[in-house]
């Protein structure tokens, strides 16, 4: 009895382990294919100045391994009747492959149809399953903000083609997340360049450190954002959960720890 106590003790630690790391991975994982370990943007909201600059000297960071502009803005994209909210990405093909793993995989082929002027646009799967487009079908963005005519303001819309979707296992970006070619979007937004740059880390484990480190390196009017800040509810979801596997966990130690103790006596006695 005693030995099968140790037993079960030993497997409910490994199995919940498992289970519990295999679950992070795989979810931290999914969510950090379609977006950047660390996001660099200005402090006042407005479009960078020199984008090249500060990604250079972000750059000199040993951490760092990839650097891409990025337009990020709301809108409301609409087909027909269906309408729906999502983040229009404006981004620069190249760069973006190597900070985002989607990006990486579709460089060559969807990605590579997003050509400034063309008004491309790519879908995530489940925001293009919502509207009920395909490949080749067109939508229209409703940007914020509107233009002012005689007869009032009138927003600003632009009709766009789907020239393919991507596909990154996180229903959130899926569902919610569209990229078109950073010239078009500065255009369709109205800005002089690009919001910020995307970095991708050697290892996403350091991001605090880095931002930290960045943040004394680009000064006050720069905010850098790590992924641990953008997505606080799943971290810290995460982080309390630990917490209290390790209570658990600790109890099971303790039992398996008795049972062994308790046929050690019995034996000697």
């Amino acid at each position: 009895v005693s030995m099968l106590g140790i037993a079960l003790g030993v497997a409910a630690l490994i199995i919940v382990l498992s289970v519990m790391n295999g679950f992070q991975k795989e979810v931290r994982d999914r969510m950090l294919s379609a977006i950047a370990h660390i996001e660099v943007v200005d402090a006042y909201g407005a479009a960078l100045p020199d984008w090249q600059a500060t990604a250079a000297k972000a750059r000199e960071n040993p951490q760092v391994i990839g650097a891409a502009p990025f337009i990020a803005m709301q809108a409301l994209i609409a087909r027909g009747e269906d309408m729906r909210g999502a983040v229009v990405r404006g981004i620069s093909p190249n760069d973006e492959a190597t900070v985002t793993e989607v990006a990486a995989k579709l460089k060559d082929t969807t990605l590579a149809k997003l050509v400034p002027g063309q008004w491309g646009i790519v879908l995530g799967v489940e925001l293009a399953r919502s509207l009920g487009v395909r490949e080749g079908d067109n939508v229209t963005i409703v940007a914020p903000g509107g233009q002012v005519t005689p007869a009032g303001v009138v927003p600003r819309l632009k009709q766009v083609t789907v020239v393919g979707t991507f596909d990154s296992g996180h229903y959130e970006y899926d569902s919610t997340l569209a990229m078109i070619h950073l010239d078009d979007a500065a255009k369709l937004f109205r800005l002089e360049g690009p919001s910020g740059v995307q970095l991708r880390l050697k290892n996403l484990h350091d991001a605090r450190d880095v931002g930290a480190q960045l943040s004394q390196v680009l000064g006050p009017e720069i905010s850098v954002r790590d992924w641990t800040r953008t997505n606080r509810n799943w971290f810290s979801a995460v982080q309390l959960e630990k917490r209290l596997m390790f209570i658990i966990l600790t109890l099971i130690v303790a039992v398996a720890a008795f049972n062994l103790v308790s046929t050690l006596v019995m034996t000697v006695t």
